[in-house]
C-alpha cells in the first residue's frame, strides 16, 4: 500500500441521545472520498466523492445529527442491519429443531433484525489503520433470537475503495445476515430521483416475492422480465411495466442471486450516473444482493442538504444472504454456530466515465 493511498481518521460529535448517551462520528479521508461513519447503528451518514469535473459531493441520503435517525420513519439510512437484514417471514423459524419467534415489525413479517434492530444499537468504536472498528455485543435472546452475539464491522477507506468487513462470533446456534443500508444517489445527495442511473447487475437468477415480500423459494431466470440488469440498463426504463412482482414492491426491492463462488469477492453491482459521471462499482463475498429503489421513501423525511427524501430519491444494493434464507432450505445457510466465525466482506469503489 503507498503513502497516497493511506487515509486520515478523526472522531468528532454527532449528538446526542435521549439517554445521554454521547454518539460519535468518525470521519475517513482520502485523496479521493470522504467517509463518515456515526457510531448510531454503525451507520454511514455520508460520502463525498468526485464528479466527472472533478467536484466533491455527497452521494448518501442521510442527516447532520443523530437526532432524526432516532425518530419518526425508519428508514435504516446507512445503518448496519442485523442481527438479520431482510426479512424473516411471520418471524418465525426452526433452528436444530428448537421453533423461534422473533420481533415482528413489517406487516406479518420482521425486517432488518426487528423492532429493535442493531441499526438502533449505539456500538463502541476504536480507530484503526483507514479506518474504524465497530462493536456490538446482542444477548441471548435479542429479540428473540438464540445466543449471545459478538459483531464487529471495520471501514476501511484506501483511496478510491471503502471496505466493509464484518465478523460475528456466537456462544450458541444462532441465525446471523448482516447488511450495510445505504441509500445512494449519485448525482447528489438531494436529487430527487436515481431513475436515470445505470445499473449492471452480476446476477441471472432472482428470488420473487409473495404479497409480503417473502421469497416464494423461487430462483427464478431475470432473461426476458424487468429483473435482467446482466447488461447496463437504466433503471427507470421497466420500473413502470405492468409486472406482478414490480407491483407488489411499488418497484425493485428483490434480492439477486449473484454469479460466481459466494465467500470470494467478486463483481456484484455496477451503477453508472450519467448526469455526473459518477460510477459506483460494489464487490462482494456475499451470494446475494438486494436492490431497493426507495419506493417506500414519500418525501415526509428532510435530509441534510433540506430536500425531501421522495420515493426512488435513492437506491440500495444490500449485499447478502438471501430473505428467509432458515425457512428455505435450498437457500445458502445462514446459521451460525459456536465453533465458528461469521465473515463478510463488501467493497465499495468510487470512480467517474464520461
Amino acid at each position: 500500500m503507498t503513502p497516497a493511498s493511506n487515509s486520515t481518521v478523526k472522531l468528532g460529535h454527532f449528538g446526542t441521545l435521549a439517554d445521554g448517551s454521547r454518539i460519535g462520528v468518525y470521519t475517513l479521508k482520502s485523496a479521493d472520498v470522504e467517509a463518515r461513519i456515526a457510531t448510531y447503528g454503525a451507520r454511514i451518514v455520508a460520502i463525498d466523492t468526485k464528479d466527472s469535473d472533478g467536484k466533491m459531493g455527497d452521494i448518501v441520503l442521510g442527516h447532520n445529527s443523530v437526532g432524526p435517525y432516532t425518530h419518526g420513519a425508519n428508514p435504516y439510512f446507512g445503518a448496519v442491519a442485523g442481527r438479520y437484514a431482510n426479512r424473516i417471514a411471520k418471524g418465525r423459524f426452526r433452528l436444530a429443531e428448537e421453533a423461534y419467534q422473533i420481533t415482528v415489525n413489517n406487516g406479518p413479517n420482521s425486517l432488518h433484525g426487528g423492532v429493535e434492530g442493531f441499526d438502533r444499537r449505539v456500538w463502541t468504536a476504536k480507530e484503526i489503520r483507514n479506518g474504524v472498528e465497530l462493536t456490538l455485543v446482542s444477548p441471548d435472546g435479542d429479540q428473540g433470537f438464540p445466543g449471545t452475539l459478538t459483531a464487529h464491522v471495520r471501514y476501511t477507506l484506501t483511496g478510491n475503495r471503502l471496505r466493509i468487513d464484518y465478523s460475528a462470533t456466537t456462544d450458541n446456534p444462532t441465525v446471523i445476515n448482516l447488511t450495510n443500508h445505504t441509500y445512494f444517489n449519485l448525482s447528489g445527495e438531494g436529487n430527487p430521483s436515481i431513475l436515470d442511473a445505470v445499473l449492471t447487475l452480476d446476477a441471472d437468477k432472482y428470488t420473487p416475492v409473495d404479497a409480503t415480500l417473502i421469497p416464494t423459494g423461487e430462483l427464478a431466470p431475470v432473461a426476458g422480465t424487468p429483473f435482467d440488469f446482466t447488461q447496463p440498463t437504466v433503471i427507470g426504463s421497466c420500473i413502470d411495466t405492468t409486472n406482478e412482482q414490480l407491483k407488489l414492491a411499488s418497484g425493485y426491492d428483490h434480492n439477486w442471486v449473484l454469479c460466481g463462488k459466494s465467500g470470494e469477492l467478486r463483481p456484484a453491482a455496477k451503477v453508472f450516473d450519467p448526469a455526473s459521471g459518477r460510477v459506483l462499482s460494489v464487490l462482494t463475498t456475499e451470494p446475494g444482493v438486494q436492490f431497493y429503489t426507495g419506493n417506500f421513501l414519500d418525501g415526509s423525511l428532510v435530509g441534510k442538504s433540506g430536500a425531501k427524501y421522495v420515493k426512488h430519491s435513492g437506491l440500495c444494493l444490500e449485499t447478502q444472504h438471501f430473505p428467509d434464507s432458515p425457512n428455505h432450505p435450498n437457500f445458502p445457510s445462514t446459521e451460525l454456530k459456536p465453533e465458528q466465525t461469521y465473515r463478510s466482506t463488501t467493497e465499495f469503489i468510487f470512480s467517474t466515465q464520461k
